[in-house]
């Protein structure tokens, strides 16, 4: 089954073209500055297929079996001069897909089914689900909760549906694996009312990914997933960590917003709930300008004064900046704190594992993280840690607890998903 996975943000509209099963990325891009100056698409091309003549017929037959030959196509960056909305991307997109020389596909009605990434659904979503009218209707109630992801999500599936209106389209939800967190960690101290009227909760965020890692970390250690306790550290511009308990979620960082939780990028996480009171009494800020700069003002790059990645910010600290090296010990030491809590709770640790931009590729933060956690078991091999990039162990054989380096794939748990929901041609959502 051919499935075209959308991630859809405010102005831009990741894509990835996923034949499955077996799981080949056909080919994989980004749209940015929709509705602005200068847009522009990057796309790599990484199988072309080209359908079976015994399988697949353009006269309406959708069995997508194709015959491939790699292409390993080099990047390709295309401008356009307009991109206005979401749909003229979508337009685009398949433009591209089905070009003689940089297309992967000969025409886009060898796409059977679209699977969304949805950040926000909310308590009525705990599994992935097929779209429909009522499934619409409460991911715009949904997007009051998650007012910066859950509008341009939809954006991408009305777009789909104008350009592919017979086709089945799949949500998947960031919100869904953390549905299994218990009442003792997904309640606040506040009324209970405000929960039964309007699910105010901790809800979690990142769960693809870290559905994605803990099967992975599984699969790596032979460790029964039913079995397996462990510690997920998804750190990037966004960040959050999750204790896992036999391969159920049981706690996470992220809250009722994905703003609570480990210091991230530009993102203050845990602070004292008085200070937004504070910033609007002694700054003369709205509502909406406090909003603005606790989500985009502050964690890394508010201490450090550095407005770039954690690359940008370790250079610095490197070359002598006090603030840079600052912000990355407390970016180390939040996260260590969560580490803590949650072996705690879990009453036992057998796997940390570290995803995102930054678990994956800076050996520097790692180990700043895992420094003083001996205790625990934890014996880093530095070498490793410092050549690790992509799935491995950092830690001797000798350590009670091991740790992994593990790329993440939100895509394919969104393929998987797509492929599942509709094989079974389940009619209806799951709404609890």
């Amino acid at each position: 089954m051919v499935i075209l996975v959308i991630n859809s943000g405010s102005s831009s509209l990741k894509f990835q073209l996923v034949d499955i099963p077996p799981c080949r990325v056909l080919s994989k891009g980004n749209v940015e500055r929709i509705g602005l100056p200068d847009p522009f698409i990057t796309y790599f091309a990484i199988h072309k297929g080209e359908p079976s003549p015994d399988s697949f017929k353009f006269g309406g037959s959708r069995d997508s079996s194709l015959q491939y030959s790699s292409v390993h196509l080099a990047k390709k960056t295309l401008r356009r001069e307009e991109i206005p909305n979401h749909r003229a991307a979508l337009e685009k997109v398949f433009e591209i897909l089905t070009e003689p020389d940089l297309g992967v596909i000969p025409d886009a009605r060898v796409i059977q089914a679209v699977g969304h990434r949805v950040v926000h659904g909310g308590e009525k979503f705990s599994e992935s689900v097929l779209i429909n009218e009522e499934v619409l209707q409460v991911l715009e109630e949904n997007s009051i909760l998650a007012p910066l992801h859950n509008p341009p999500n939809l954006m991408g599936i009305y777009a789909c549906m104008k350009l592919l209106p017979n086709l089945p389209q799949v949500a998947v939800f960031d919100t869904a694996f953390h549905h299994s967190i218990p009442a003792e960690a997904f309640l606040y101290g506040l009324p209970y009312e405000f929960y039964e009227r309007e699910g105010v909760r901790k809800y979690g965020f990142h769960g693809t990914s870290h559905r994605y890692i803990t099967r992975k970390a599984a699969e790596m250690t032979g460790i029964p997933l039913d079995k397996l306790n462990m510690i997920s550290c998804h750190l990037g511009g966004g960040a959050s960590v999750a204790a896992i308990k036999k391969g159920w979620s049981i706690d996470t960082s992220m809250g009722y917003t994905p703003l609570e939780g480990i210091m991230m990028a530009t993102r203050c996480g845990d602070i004292d709930p008085y200070l937004p009171l504070y910033l609007m009494r002694r700054h003369n800020m709205s509502l909406d300008e406090a909003n603005d700069f606790l989500n985009k003002h502050c964690g890394v790059i508010g201490l450090s004064g550095i407005k770039g990645d954690m690359k940008d910010v370790e250079l610095a600290a490197a070359e002598g900046d006090s603030l840079a090296y600052l912000s990355m010990k407390v970016y180390a030491y939040r996260i260590k704190k969560y580490i803590g809590s949650y072996s705690a709770i879990l009453g036992g640790v057998d796997v940390i594992a570290f995803t995102g931009g930054v678990g994956q590729n800076s050996p520097v933060i790692r180990e700043m993280i895992l420094e003083g956690l001996d205790y625990m078991g934890i014996n880093l091999d530095k070498e490793k840690n410092n050549q690790c990039r992509s799935n491995g162990r950092i830690t001797t054989p000798s350590s009670k607890i091991k740790v992994l380096v593990i790329p993440t794939n939100e895509e394919y748990i969104i393929a998987e998903d797509t492929h599942m929901i509709i094989s079974k041609s389940i009619k209806r959502p799951r709404i609890l």
